[in-house]
C-alpha cells in the first residue's frame, strides 16, 4: 500500500547533538510512519538555565515551554527536540522523553538510550533503534496516540531502556489505526 505524504513537516531539531545521530534510514522510516517529509535542523540553544543541580537533571517540560513560545511552526507541522541531557519531570526519576499530546512539540534525550550509559560496550546500532523508538513514541503524542498496553507496541511506556529494547519501532495495529485516522 503507497500513502501520499502530507505537505506538512516533522522537524528534528538537534541540540548539541551530532548528525550521524540521524540517519538515512530512521528518516525514511519516520517518514513512512506519520507520512511527512522529515527535515533535520540544529539548534543553537544552551540548556544551562533548564538544568536543576539538585537532581543533576535537565527539565524536560521547561525545555518543551520554551521551544513553544520563542519558535513558531506552522499549524499541522510538528518538531521533534533531540538533546543529550538527561532529562526529568518532577514525578519521575528520569524521562526518555516528553511530549504535548495533540500538540506540536516533543522531547527526546539520548543519554539513557546509550549503552556506555549502563557501563556496557557502546553499540552503535542498538542506540540508533532505541533513539528511533523513541522518537516515533513521543511524535506519536503530538498525533494523539496516548499509552498502549501492549509491551511490543512503540506506545508502550518506558521506564528502563529493557522496556525499550522489547517494543517495536512500530505502533501495533490499534495504535496505527488511531494515528491512520489523524493523518
Amino acid at each position: 500500500m503507497v500513502f501520499q505524504r502530507s505537505e506538512k513537516k516533522i522537524f528534528i531539531s538537534l541540540v548539541d547533538v551530532p548528525k550521524s545521530y540521524i540517519d538515512s534510514d530512521m528518516i525514511e522510516k519516520l517518514s513512512n510512519i506519520f507520512r511527512r517529509r522529515i527535515i533535520i535542523q540544529f539548534e543553537s540553544l544552551s540548556l544551562d538555565k533548564f538544568f536543576d543541580p539538585i537532581r543533576d537533571q535537565y527539565h524536560s517540560t521547561e525545555i518543551l515551554r520554551y521551544f513553544i513560545f520563542n519558535h513558531s511552526i506552522s499549524d499541522g507541522d510538528k518538531k521533534c527536540i533531540i538533546v543529550r541531557k538527561d532529562l526529568f519531570i518532577p514525578i519521575l526519576t528520569f524521562v526518555f522523553g516528553e511530549a504535548h499530546l495533540n500538540g506540536n512539540y516533543c522531547i527526546v534525550s539520548t543519554n539513557r538510550l546509550c549503552e556506555r550509559f549502563y557501563d556496557r560496550t557502546p553499540n552503535v546500532e542498538i542506540f540508533k533503534e532505541r533513539l528511533l523508538k523513541e522518537i516515533v513514541h513521543e511524535l506519536g503524542h503530538t498525533f494523539g496516540l496516548t499509552h498502549c498496553l501492549n509491551d511490543l507496541c512503540v506506545m508502550h511506556n518506558s521506564f528502563t531502556i529493557e522496556d525499550t529494547d522489547r517494543k517495536s519501532i512500530y505502533p501495533c495495529e490499534s495504535c496505527f489505526e488511531k494515528l491512520d485516522e489523524v493523518l
